[in-house]
């Protein structure tokens, strides 16, 4: 590309214009500031109504459309979008919180040019607005590139030829010699012309212009000529018979056109809108179309189709630490590598297939890339569920050779899961889902491995196989959140410390740990779930170190199954290596009920922890049954109260007894104590006088963001104005007896 015609990867506007269109007026913010600071004009609405209108006087670089809206939601926005003149082409950008296939096709229905789901990575987000940019600047520039050929081709008949009948004398004019690389005073005859046709083109030809002249009909045709410099030209063909006075057929006039570059800007236009532009592997258009295009050769023929989806194992792993350069190298070596498991065609496939000797439709057998790091083959025909096996064995063989990525050595598996028509499915969609839910069913047993689709996959409810699905995707796009709550010393009214919490962002619904944990525990996804937890933890005590001096710990919630892991605590020294924090940062809690269930199991690791200065924190503690023995051997620094005690402190006498036997027993044992579930002032000052002044609960903060955690400190602690302050502080001053002598016990800090 020279520097006259930079080309459209060159000639974005140094601030995309962009319409952002979101009801939720949150959102709207977040996403306008993040997008700003990325070097984007935005101009927001929270309607579709009003997105309409501004676009009847103003025309932007881009349209980013809220899926969900009220009244006229983005699908229906785009659809009428697009129904305006000179906004077919524009690019729309789909944000949805719905990762259901029935929502992505509609997007694409409506003409939305892709989709994006909801989640706070802006930058992942500004680079597919600058990708769908520059896809949109080069179809448009091959556009203008075939119109522009088209009207020269008009206007100007770039030569003539002529063959007169009686004679068979065949004379090229000059300009149609240029055309075919000679000069204005060279001969050609047909046999020298027919020379330069490749030989199997050249039968083709000839038939068709035997025919031609049988009917005297019109030629029109294209024909791929080897030039004498050896270039390789396509050259437009157009003859129209001439008649003597008698009304026979006396030759053909015609014209000769290069029209190699019309043919070269139309088979750009057709990769792009066909095949994957990293990969090269057909995209999720020509995949379905291929599919329904064979289910419909299915149902005549009498025969089954295999699906596989192939999804790869911890791609997201590799793609943070080595960068998304490597992501990209590794993508394009794993669709190398799928395209030799099968007879994989790249022929761009649109319209209807010829049944040429019954079996055209093996030519639609291939390997696409769906999105992100899923794959799926298409076997059109195939005998029975074996040969798809058959197929995913060696899909599974084919990743087992290590891939040097960035000079690093990598081993990465899949995940495959098969569908079968007729029996999973009669159509293209029924066939992606079942395909899905059998390889998530791969990844829950342990990855590496493919398995069939069956009813059963579907026992547990489709609701929870949805939920589960989604849930790995969770992981893999960075939904999951920790929010944190405080720990409070009452008597210092200051924070020691916090407890992280997962919650998981799902488009717009903020998931409590309720709901999916217990499905994530019994699915084994609570081992990467807590993984994550454990480094985000690491990374928000180092940005809290250096925005206020944090010193204390994060509490992470752990289960007993991560506690007999080997490498638990080289996870935990890598996590706090990574962001420069002491291993002291992350204090780990297991419940009482899964540590005494698992005792002889968890005890080297937490000795091993205990070592290089983790601290264990026993939740939920008076609830199981522990062993006073086990207690007095076990490296534990700190003891929660259950909040079932912490309840009805002040109302019950038995909570208070339970509680004074715990603090007791703690000070005894030389732990902390720390009571969880405080919500009210009575609540407080109980555990005050009773000698717990360590505290967490509703009553000092609900679980927070970080940001909101910053700001809680900055107006309610610090300037000592919340009422638990104030009310702690007569407590210390006039002491349960009035008499100003502080409680015994106290903070074991």
């Amino acid at each position: 590309m020279n520097a006259l015609n930079p080309g459209p990867e060159h000639d974005l506007p140094e601030q995309p214009r962009v319409l952002l269109v979101d009801d939720d007026e949150v959102n709207l913010l977040l996403t306008a500031v993040a997008l700003r600071e990325r070097g984007f004009d935005i101009t927001e609405t929270s309607s579709g109504e009003q997105a309409l209108r501004m676009m009847s006087e103003w025309s932007p670089d881009v349209v980013v459309l809220d899926a969900l809206m009220p009244e006229l939601d983005g699908f229906e926005t785009c659809l009428r979008l697009r129904a305006i003149p000179g906004f077919e082409s524009i690019p729309v950008l789909m944000l949805t919180g719905l990762d259901d296939e029935a929502s992505i096709n509609r997007a694409y229905q409506v003409g939305a040019t892709d989709f994006f789901v909801k989640s706070t990575q802006w930058s992942l987000l500004a680079g597919r607005l600058r990708y769908l940019l520059r896809s949109s600047r080069t179809r448009i520039e091959l556009e203008r590139s075939k119109a522009r050929l088209a009207r020269a081709q008009d206007l100007a008949r770039m030569g003539s030829f002529e063959w007169h009948k009686g004679t068979g004398g065949f004379a090229l004019a000059a300009e149609a010699l240029r055309v075919i690389g000679l000069g204005a005073h060279d001969s050609l005859d047909f046999i020298g012309a027919m020379r330069m046709v490749p030989r199997d083109e050249r039968k083709l030809f000839l038939h068709l212009l035997r025919d031609v002249l049988a009917h005297n009909s019109v030629l029109v045709t294209d024909l791929s000529v080897t030039l004498l410099d050896g270039r390789m030209r396509v050259i437009h063909i157009e003859a129209e018979p001439e008649f003597n006075e008698h009304g026979n057929t006396s030759g053909y006039t015609g014209v000769l056109q290069d029209v190699t570059d019309r043919r070269m800007a139309e088979d750009k236009i057709r990769q792009l809108a066909n095949f994957d532009s990293l990969t090269g592997l057909p995209n999720r258009r020509q995949l379905i179309w291929r599919t329904e295009r064979a289910l419909e050769q299915a149902r005549r023929m009498g025969h089954e189709v295999g699906l596989l989806l192939i999804d790869l194992d911890r791609f997201k792993v590799i793609n943070d630490t080595l960068g998304h350069a490597a992501g990209d190298e590794l993508l394009v070596e794993v669709g190398r590598r799928l395209r030799s498991c099968v007879r994989h065609s790249d022929q761009v496939i649109e319209g209807m297939l010829e049944s040429v000797g019954g079996r055209s439709h093996r030519t639609l057998e291939a390997v696409g890339r769906l999105g992100g790091d899923e794959f799926v083959a298409l076997l059109p025909e195939v005998a029975d569920e074996r040969d798809a096996e058959r197929v995913a064995s060696r899909v599974l063989e084919a990743m087992r050779e290590p891939i040097f990525i960035a000079g690093q050595e990598c081993f990465v598996t899949a995940s495959v899961g098969i569908a079968m028509y007729p029996r999973d499915g009669l159509t293209t969609a029924e066939l992606l889902r079942n395909s899905d839910v059998a390889m998530y069913a791969v990844k829950t047993q342990g990855r590496n491995a493919s398995a069939l689709y069956t009813p059963m996959l579907s026992g547990r409810g489709r609701e929870n196989l949805e939920l589960e699905s989604a849930l790995h995707k969770a992981i893999e796009r960075g939904e999951l959140v920790l929010h944190y709550q405080p720990k409070i010393d009452v008597r210092a009214a200051r924070m020691v410390g916090a407890e992280a919490l997962m919650r998981w962002q799902r488009g717009n619904t903020l998931v409590p740990p309720g709901d999916f944990i217990p499905l994530a525990e019994e699915t084994g996804l609570i081992v990467p779930l807590s993984e994550w937890a454990l480094k985000e933890a690491a990374r928000q005590a180092k940005v809290w170190q250096l925005n206020f001096g944090f010193s204390d710990s994060i509490a992470v919630n752990l289960p007993s199954r991560l506690f007999e892991r080997s490498d638990l605590v080289e996870h935990i020294h890598q996590c706090v290596s990574a962001y420069g924090v002491p291993h002291r940062a992350i204090q780990l809690e297991i419940t009482e009920t899964g540590l005494m269930k698992d005792l002889q199991s968890v005890i080297p690791a937490l000795h091993r922890l205990n070592e290089v200065g983790v601290e264990i924190s026993i939740d939920d503690f008076g609830t199981g049954y522990s062993s006073l023995a086990y207690l007095t051997t076990l490296p534990i620094s700190e003891v929660k109260i259950d909040r079932s005690f912490v309840r009805d402190l002040g109302i019950t006498p038995q909570s208070s007894a339970v509680v004074t036997a715990i603090i007791a027993l703690a000070r005894s044992l030389g732990l902390r104590v720390i009571a969880e579930g405080v919500e009210t002032l009575r609540q407080m000052e109980e555990l005050h006088r009773l000698g717990c002044s360590l505290m967490q609960g509703f009553l000092f903060s609900r679980p927070l963001l970080p940001d909101d955690l910053e700001r809680w400190l900055a107006q309610t602690v610090l300037p000592r104005k919340a009422p638990w302050i104030a009310q702690a502080s007569a407590e210390d001053m006039h002491g349960p007896n009035g008499n100003g002598q502080r409680p015994i016990g106290g903070s074991l800090r």
